[in-house]
């Protein structure tokens, strides 16, 4: 049986009547630093491969792990430890490994980092594992940092004849502070001649407001680029780091295109504050199917040949409801459009229907995004 939606439009029409008609409310200013980027002061990643060691007889099985018996072998061989056979090397307490981590920006050397230890083979778990010596290079190949130490797991794993159980993700763990910086990238501020900001979120009005806000607070030297980027040409190039702390703590009021986001499978609705609906008739009536099923139960009469049959009775009836048009007046707010909606009681799946006709229609004057 399908629900009927009766007098939907009407009583929105009517409760967008009674809310008031509001000033969209100012946005909050923030730091520029919460919302872009000095060009060159960023992380960089890291990567190598090493071997776990001190497993319970968790780590990699040889025989379907050949890569990790090649470590273990030449681990050994480094160690004056060689010409070992297969046969006495059956030890399932070593896990091959990936190792990442992220080098900050002007890491210095003896400074350490957090590292990610990510199980390579079949390992079942990493817990109790050791990680030894592993260098960890960059894009470029060269080594930046070494990692060791214990590693600590999160998840666990239990398994018995019948039955077995996982909380979390015992094959990836982390060291904090595992790994000691022992290269340096060269960049050095002071040599710039001039500073680029980049918007995490690029926009033109954004990226006009920073730039005003630059030259208000130093006299000028700050040309927007484009969309993402504005440039400052620093007067004194010996205290640069003295201007950028100056220029990150400056506020300023974001700007960002109008824009709804439906999750269809959650019901989640987020409405941007600059979303405006143009003026449109709107009309959805309801449709009503009624199915009506009656068992009807036939005998025979008293000492007669015959079989007792039930016989089902079925009625169907479809009811309609007339379109009933209102029409939603031009410019139409954000907070109006949701106060109506919670007013008449509009479920979020209603409410998804509502706006994607809206939007079918070009009346809604945003991005609707479906995720």
């Amino acid at each position: 049986m399908a629900g009927r939606i009766t007098g939907l439009w009407p009583a929105l029409a009517l409760a967008l009547a009674l809310v008031p008609a509001a000033t969209p409310p100012a946005r909050a200013e923030v730091r520029i630093k919460d919302i872009a980027m000095f060009e060159g002061v960023r992380e960089n990643q890291l990567v190598g491969y090493g071997l776990v060691v001190g497993l319970n007889g968790t780590g990699d099985s040889l025989r379907n792990s050949p890569f990790t018996q090649r470590s273990i072998e030449g681990m050994l061989e480094r160690l004056g430890v060689g010409n070992l056979t297969d046969e006495q090397m059956r030890t399932q307490n070593t896990a091959a490994v990936m190792v990442t981590a992220m080098l900050p920006p002007f890491a210095r050397r003896g400074s350490t980092i957090d590292v990610v230890v990510s199980s390579l083979g079949d390992a079942s778990s990493l817990r109790g594992g050791t990680l030894i010596v592993t260098p960890l290079t960059g894009a470029d190949g060269e080594v930046y940092a070494v990692s060791q130490g214990p590693i600590a797991v999160a998840g666990y794993a239990a398994q018995g004849a019948n039955a077995s159980i996982v909380e979390g993700v015992p094959t990836v763990a982390r060291i904090e502070n595992g790994a000691t910086v022992e290269n340096e990238i060269d960049f050095s501020i002071n040599e710039m001649n001039s500073i680029r900001i980049a918007l995490r979120t690029p926009d033109f009005t954004t990226a006009e407001r920073i730039e005003s806000a630059i030259n208000d607070r130093l006299g000028g030297g700050a040309t927007a680029l484009d969309s993402g980027t504005i440039e400052v040409r620093p007067t004194d190039k010996n205290d640069i780091p003295g201007l950028l702390a100056e220029i990150e703590s400056l506020r300023v009021q974001p700007d960002a295109i109008a824009k709804v986001v439906i999750d269809a499978r959650s019901g989640t609705i987020v409405i941007g504050a600059e979303v405006r609906i143009a003026e449109v008739a709107v009309s959805q009536g309801g449709l009503t199917v009624i199915v009506k099923e009656e068992i009807e139960v036939s005998q025979p009469e008293p000492i007669s040949i015959g079989n007792t049959v039930v016989v089902p009775q079925t009625e169907v009836t479809v009811e309609e409801q007339e379109a009933q048009f209102s029409i939603l007046e031009g410019d139409v707010s954000l907070q109006r459009l949701v106060d109506g909606l919670n007013a008449i009681g509009v479920t979020a799946s209603q409410t998804i229907s509502i706006l994607q006709a809206i939007k079918a229609a070009g009346a809604l004057h945003a991005d609707l995004e479906i995720i």
